[in-house]
């Protein structure tokens, strides 16, 4: 099995940079209109100064790559693959980065992602999630025809290897992986009777080739109590055994084992490098490690706010999000032009961090906004006037950018605007 990082088509990145910028793209000036987006990064634009329509969210660029080049030293020194969920950006520029410290593939979760990422030549994914859609297996079979690219997907079910096998047309079989899921959670079988039958069904299949377990930790647990960590070392403990009684009957050299997403990779990592029946190629999937958070990652994940590992340098928040005040209704109440539209909510709601106006920018104590409406943000028992900004912290990056298509990435001073980062959903 090939152990190099996937590779992206370098060109088809490099022409995101020729797009030019107009009223699509809403927080951008519209004296930024006409110009591409490489001239528009040339210019070096003041967030504040330059005529920004807010709301808008920024990425932090140095706390990315420190985030990058962080993750990267970890799994090199743990002896693990990384192959980032690509679902949390949905941006090959941003994949690009990743492959370049190393990644070893991009994983998906749908036919459409997948898409995406073939339109720019990913050549390596890990499509973590069922695909039985037979218009999909028509479309990723034809894909296939082109000899450098790799694709596992899951299933779970022996109905499922049934219309995958149905379904696939390609000249060569398909990788699948057996997931193991947990109780009372989403996809994955629940015991190791099922693996078995699965694997059997996958064997008999003259379209599927069994090549390794896979699977997702979160389920079992939302956060880093000891009740929480012991849950899922029980499913870790689950993955494993299901590696061994799949032994027989994996039909490659090298088996890929893979789970992890960001808030417990420690504990995954720790579960994929142990004693194995047969080689392995352990692989973590996190994805939101890329910007990490000021909210869920921020207190769950190893390398947070209170880090359960000391072999690396803790993983500092790239998002943020400036809204101006529009209203004070009532004693003690701001409101934010900023919402559900423009801000995520389903993991926390953002948090003010920042006061800015014409005389001073100050710190605040940290202070979460008490709801969203559509177009508004709730703040109350904070300092601030009339058309002031205040800089957010978010939580959960996978629900961030979906909502902008095209983002500034700023410098360390957090104004002024180098690039501009592409999304696709």
């Amino acid at each position: 099995m090939d152990l190099s990082p996937a590779r992206i088509d370098r060109a088809a990145v490099a022409r995101l940079a020729d797009e030019r910028l107009d009223w699509r793209f809403r927080s951008i000036p519209d004296s930024l209109f006409g110009l591409t987006v490489a001239e528009a990064a040339a210019r070096r634009a003041d967030l504040f100064d330059s005529g920004f329509v807010g709301p808008m969210v920024v990425l932090d660029g140095p706390a990315i790559e420190h985030n990058l080049a962080t993750m990267a030293g970890w799994c090199a020194d743990r002896g693990v693959l990384l192959a980032p969920h690509g679902k949390t950006t949905m941006a090959p520029a941003l994949f690009a980065r990743q492959l370049d410290h190393g990644a070893w593939a991009i994983t998906a979760a749908t036919a459409g992602q997948l898409r995406v990422y073939r339109a720019f030549g990913v050549s390596r994914v890990l499509v973590a999630n069922e695909f039985l859609d037979p218009a999909g297996l028509r479309w990723l079979a034809g894909e296939l025809a082109d000899p450098d690219f790799e694709v596992t997907c899951w299933v779970d079910s022996v109905r499922g290897v049934e219309l995958m096998t149905e379904a696939w047309s390609g000249t060569r079989p398909l990788d699948v992986l057996v997931e193991v899921g947990v109780a009372g959670g989403r996809t994955g079988v629940r015991d190791v009777g099922t693996a078995q039958a699965v694997a059997a069904a996958i064997a008999a299949s003259p379209a599927l080739r069994l090549v390794g377990v896979g699977g997702y930790e979160g389920p079992a647990s939302s956060d880093a109590s000891a009740d929480g960590l012991a849950a899922v070392s029980a499913y870790l403990d689950r993955l494993r055994e299901t590696v061994f009684a799949l032994a027989a009957v994996f039909e490659t050299d090298q088996v890929i084992v893979t789970a992890g997403g960001s808030a417990f990779f420690d504990q995954v990592a720790d579960a994929l490098t142990g004693p194995w029946p047969v080689p392995v190629v352990p692989v973590l999937r996190c994805g939101t490690y890329l910007t990490h958070d000021d909210g869920f990652y921020r207190e769950v994940s190893p390398l947070g706010e209170r880090p359960r590992l000391r072999a690396a340098a803790p993983l500092r928040s790239a998002l943020r999000a400036w809204a101006q005040v529009i209203s004070q209704p009532e004693p003690g109440l701001a409101l934010l032009a900023a919402g559900k539209r423009d801000l995520p909510y389903d993991l926390g709601l953002p948090e003010a961090q920042i006061v800015r106006n014409a005389n001073e920018t100050r710190t605040i104590v940290r202070r979460q906004t008490t709801a969203l409406n559509d177009q508004h943000a709730y703040l109350r028992g904070v300092d601030v006037s009339v058309g002031d900004w205040v800089g957010l912290g978010l939580s959960h990056p996978c629900t961030t950018f979906d909502k902008w298509n095209l983002l500034p990435v700023v410098d360390a001073d957090g104004r002024t605007v180098v690039d501009f980062v592409r999304t696709f959903f």
